[in-house]
């Protein structure tokens, strides 16, 4: 049996460096058995979705060797395991980095209570949030819901976040149960070829990765990131979230790491706001912990949505025959990730083209993104769709034509990710049913065949749009 042991129980924070319950523990001299819970059974319909799995497999395995292989690894309710493997180590303590969607905190109270009973010492701090949720609220004690208030009045009235801590050293005990990295069955099966492996060339996971990609921003990225951030081909998102949400990197690295950079102040600022959202996101959840299944706004209760598969699949294929649309839809698929502004654009498109559910895209990006995450997915279609907090205004509906023109000028993404429309001008790329019939076959397009002609008429859209949203009115908050 192991004496004066302490476990640290990773969970979003899958790295070594500025880990609040790892350095804590550390401190006190004991010996510490790292473990990870794979518990697919609290999750219950936020169990995570495949792209996400295969990620998580990847940095276990960098944290893994970060650890020099001591991780343990165990699968099924973390109730039972921590319970568990606490009793037959003769734990004198657990330590974690708190999470905060609602199934965890339920879950974790009920956990700290047990250990609690067993004579198990219990301590979690905060190892994944600039500010803590039930930190920032109004003058009046309740939530912010309209996001400049809550990060200029409420988040940067507050203290400094704190700066990153250094790599522990630890004393690890030894353990010979778990299970393997192959036995959490992260990766997906046959049929064969694995549909992950081509997102293999796109990533380096884990904590090495996760900080050769922020030293690549900071120097390449973030210097003209307030205007460049909205250019779906250029250099100049952080393409962070991922590791945000495994916890490979924190956010008081990527916000000092931000605020000693050289870049002008506006970028700063403007990356800093971008972590700030994510705090707002999480504060939404906190408070609200049924944002990611209804509306925050319940006039859109009385919403007329449509129910079309063949419209919803078409969406998810990238095949709706808007260029921009279909682009990004497709570097989903391909990449695991999407550009921001690309995810504004297919968000309106499914919400205010199609009028299917935000819900739908957010089922569909729960499965297909390595960063999904869900206070930030539930969030930003409830934005996206007009039902949530400070949300855009739904009669602002996006025409995607003018979206690709203004933000890729050159088509340079639109050619990456829809290769049958690469050899069409720049002058009729994002619209190729406006192309002459001579320029198509130039280019060696027939609409209809080898790319699809738009499945809606973005005026028409945008009328019944506006006509759906029109019923809404008369419902009163």
């Amino acid at each position: 049996m192991i004496e004066n042991t302490i476990i640290v129980w990773f969970r979003r924070d899958l790295r070594v460096a500025d880990n609040p319950a790892l350095v804590a523990a550390v401190k006190t001299g004991a010996k510490i058995l790292p473990v990870y819970v794979l518990d697919d059974e609290n999750a219950g319909k936020w169990n995570m979705g495949g792209a996400s799995r295969w990620w998580l497999h990847h940095s276990l395995q960098s944290l893994n060797d970060s650890l020099d292989g001591k991780l343990v690894l165990l699968k099924g309710d973390a109730f039972v395991q921590i319970s568990s493997l606490a009793k037959e180590v003769k734990a004198g303590a657990v330590y974690w980095n708190r999470c905060y969607e609602p199934w965890r905190i339920k879950r974790d109270k009920l956990i700290k209570e047990t250990l609690k009973d067993l004579d198990i010492a219990v301590e979690s701090f905060n190892g994944s949030m600039l500010w803590e949720p039930w930190q920032v609220l109004k003058d009046d004690g309740t939530p912010y819901k309209v996001f400049t208030p809550f990060y200029r009045r409420g988040c940067l009235s507050k203290e400094e976040p704190r700066t990153p801590l250094p790599k522990p050293k630890p004393d690890f005990a030894s353990f010979k149960g778990g299970v393997t990295l192959n036995d959490l069955a992260l990766l997906p099966r046959k049929p064969e070829p694995r549909w992950d492996k081509k997102m293999e060339q796109y990533w380096e996971i884990g904590e090495d990765g996760a900080h050769k990609q922020l030293k690549h921003f900071m120097s390449k990225g973030l210097k003209n990131y307030k205007e460049g951030r909205n250019i779906m081909a250029a250099d100049h998102v952080s393409r962070m979230s991922p590791r945000l949400h495994f916890g490979e990197v924190s956010p008081n690295q990527l916000w000092h790491a931000a605020k000693n950079s050289s870049a002008p102040e506006k970028d700063i600022d403007c990356f800093c706001s971008e972590l700030g959202w994510r705090e707002f996101s999480y504060s939404l959840l906190f408070h609200f912990p049924d944002l990611p299944t209804k509306n925050l706004q319940s006039r859109f209760d009385a919403f007329p949505w449509t129910y079309s598969d063949k419209n919803l699949t078409a969406w998810q294929r990238g095949q709706t025959g808007y260029p921009i649309v279909d682009a990004a839809m497709r570097e989903l698929w391909e990449t695991g990730y999407m550009h921001n502004r690309a995810r504004m654009v297919v968000g309106s498109f499914l919400v205010k083209h199609l009028l299917l559910d935000w819900r739908a895209g957010e089922e569909w990006f729960w499965d297909c993104l390595v960063d999904a995450d869900l206070p930030n997915n539930a969030a930003s279609w409830q934005w996206i769709a007009g039902s949530g907090a400070d949300a855009a205004p739904y009669f602002r509906i996006f025409n995607p034509v003018t979206q690709g023109e203004k933000f890729d000028a050159d088509a340079a993404y639109v050619r990456k990710y829809v290769p049958e429309l690469a050899a069409l001008p720049d002058k009729y790329i994002h619209k190729p049913w406006d192309a002459p019939a001579n320029v198509l076959e130039h280019a060696k397009i027939t609409l209809g065949k080898t790319y699809p002609k738009p499945i809606v008429d973005h005026g028409a859209a945008r009328e019944a749009a506006l006509e759906a949203f029109g019923k809404t009115k008369e419902t009163k908050e």
